[in-house]
């Protein structure tokens, strides 16, 4: 049980590194959402996803990789191989973007300093890549957790004190330096300045890094690593196409009167789901290392099914939880009225984002088999249904139709996993139990929004009978981890 104590521990502190910055980007909803009309904050968003798919590009499936072969092979060679690798292919990224900067600028309908800003926190933000690998990979949580919360600590203060203060400090003090950096009607702008400003301090706090490297990249070891980190790639992408891709759709296929502002709308609701994607990736950035540290052991197979089974139990507590309580969440991180339409899609968000982290830990098996090109087409799966999807159902359901489309594609990636490992890596997953949980609370959970939705009598009694289901079920497993010191 010590491996398990040291898991916890470790995703503890990663889920702090995790769950506190993206608490802090979630008060920026609220900001953006108090301050922005919807087309605006629909435009914000819609740039953001193309960061979001571009991260993934610049990446090209070194982090995965790097963790594959830090322990496997010589840690120093690795580490020196995946670092100059991402920094030059981050060089010429920047060149090349910047000289089409006008012609990007027009093809994504944004305005090319908009532009400028996001292809500098690009580049910015894979260069730190492998320095927060390294981090992970030494054991070092906390340090990565300051790290971590210190950028988007940065972050928030920078969007603050543009969006609020400096207006009101300008016009107070008309002849002062504060008054001849602002500018009217450039909220946008301030928001993307204050993300570039946050990534440069983090480099700059990662540089030690740069200078402990050999700079050397052993060719050998380079196109080992790029054959397996460019199914990752491939899978990455399909991964932004799954969790962004729907925004730019909407942007493409409604009319575009409403186009961006339903994109607003869609986007501030998404964020409820933000408590799920908060756990999964938790889990996820403290389980990783873990399942390739512990590949070799005997037990290993058994170790793995035991996570996803609590993975699973603690999941399905939160997506009930979320979803009773959404409307009063809703009031606290969009306040703005003019965005609740949008929280019909706010259970199926939740369900995806948890289906995506049971795939996560599912995909255990093809990661540790060498098998990335399976993950690779699984993920293109899900991207196919993504795209199909929201091509079909856009048109007549508007964000309605994406949500439909994330939770269909995450699913089908979820079971497809699950079949598969059981042919190439099998794994002795309980699936009675794990399935209990699961049809339970997505059961409840649906019943209770769309049938008794705000009635907090029926929600809470919903809650009540799952935890005494899962006590009932779980008592001694979980009195043996709380009586562990």
């Amino acid at each position: 049980m010590s491996q398990f104590k040291n898991l916890f521990k470790q995703t503890a502190i990663y889920g702090l590194a995790t769950v506190l910055p993206r608490m802090l980007s979630f008060l920026l909803v609220r900001l953006y959402t108090d301050l922005l009309p919807e087309e605006e904050y629909g435009e914000v968003s819609i740039i953001f996803s193309w960061i979001v798919f571009f991260n993934v590009i610049l990446a090209y499936g070194m982090e995965t990789s790097f963790f594959r072969f830090y322990n496997k092979d010589d840690s120093a060679k690795v580490t020196s191989t995946t670092t100059v690798s991402l920094f030059w292919s981050s060089v010429l990224f920047l060149g090349g973007a910047l000289l089409f900067r006008n012609f990007l600028a027009d093809a994504a309908n944004v305005d090319v300093e908009y532009i400028t800003y996001t292809i500098w926190i690009l580049v910015l933000d894979a260069l730190v890549i492998i320095p927060f690998s390294k981090l992970r990979a030494d054991g070092r949580p906390m340090y990565y957790a300051i790290i971590k919360i210190g950028n988007v600590a940065v972050n928030l203060g920078l969007n603050v004190f543009f969006l609020l203060y400096l207006p009101k400090l300008a016009e107070a003090y008309p002849g002062s330096f504060l008054a001849t950096i602002y500018v009217r009607n450039f909220e946008i702008g301030y928001i993307f300045l204050s993300n570039l400003i946050a990534s440069l301090l983090t480099l700059i706090i990662m540089l030690p890094h740069y200078f402990r490297i050999s700079w050397h990249i052993d060719m050998k070891l380079w196109k080992t690593i790029m054959r397996y980190g460019l199914p990752i790639m491939v899978a990455g992408i399909a991964f932004a196409i799954n969790e962004t891709f729907d925004r730019i759709l909407l942007e493409w296929l409604l009319p575009a009167d409403i186009a961006k502002a339903e994109v607003g709308v869609y986007s501030a609701c998404y964020k409820l789901a933000l408590f799920m994607a908060l756990y999964a990736t938790a889990f996820r950035l403290g389980i990783e290392p873990f399942f390739f540290s512990h590949a070799g052991n005997e037990s290993a197979p058994q170790t793995y099914a035991l996570i996803t089974k609590y993975f699973v139990i603690f999941g399905s507590a939160i997506l009930l939880g979320v979803v009773v309580f959404a409307d009063i969440l809703k009031l606290i991180f969009v306040n703005n009225s003019a965005y609740w339409d949008g929280m019909k899609v706010v259970p199926l968000i939740i369900i995806a984002n948890f289906f995506l982290g049971i795939y996560h830990n599912l995909s255990v098996w093809y990661k540790l088999s060498d098998k990335t090109k399976i993950g690779a087409y699984i993920s293109i799966i899900g991207a196919i249904v993504t795209l199909v999807l929201n091509f079909a159902l856009i048109p007549y359901w508007s964000y309605m139709g994406s949500a439909i489309a994330t939770i269909s594609a995450y699913g089908s990636m979820m079971l497809i996993s699950y079949f598969l490992g059981n042919k190439y890596y099998h794994i002795p997953y309980d699936v009675k139990t794990i399935g209990g949980y699961l049809a339970l609370s997505i059961g409840f959970s649906l019943i209770y929004f769309y049938l008794f939705r705000e009635n907090y009598y029926v929600g809470g009694a919903m809650l009540l009978l799952f935890m005494l289901f899962l006590y009932k079920n779980e008592k001694d497993t979980l009195m043996r981890i709380a009586r562990r010191k």
